[in-house]
């Protein structure tokens, strides 16, 4: 297997991470009783694609770097799919709480290229 370029692995890495929003989703979806097996396939095949993802991504990105933007790619996304899906709170905190991650995201990708 020839070995990924840096550009398409942290496309692979920030696709692993959008999956990894599905699975807390699924989850969500499957307390709703009419949603309950949808939500169960959701989970699975969100975990299953999101952890393959991220292993071809870590053959070209320090493991460190890799699963910190994985989750935070998938915490961000998931608390704003909370917001605008599922009605969670969105209060002040809880925005800095998810600025603070997406700029530690663009802080771990800046510190890849030597910033």
């Amino acid at each position: 297997m020839t070995s990924l370029t840096t550009a398409n692995a942290w496309l692979i890495l920030i696709i692993a991470g959008l999956f990894e929003i599905g699975w807390p989703v699924g989850y969500q979806l499957s307390a709703i009783p009419k949603y309950r097996v949808v939500g169960w396939v959701m989970v699975v095949s969100c975990v299953l694609i999101s952890g393959v993802l991220l292993w071809l991504a870590q053959k070209s990105i320090p493991i460190g770097t890799a699963y910190a933007v994985w989750t935070g790619i998938g915490a961000a996304g998931t608390f704003l799919v909370g917001v605008y899906f599922f009605n969670d709170t969105m209060s002040v905190m809880r925005f800095f709480g998810v600025a603070f991650i997406i700029l530690g995201v663009i802080t771990l990708k800046l510190a890849e290229n030597g910033a």
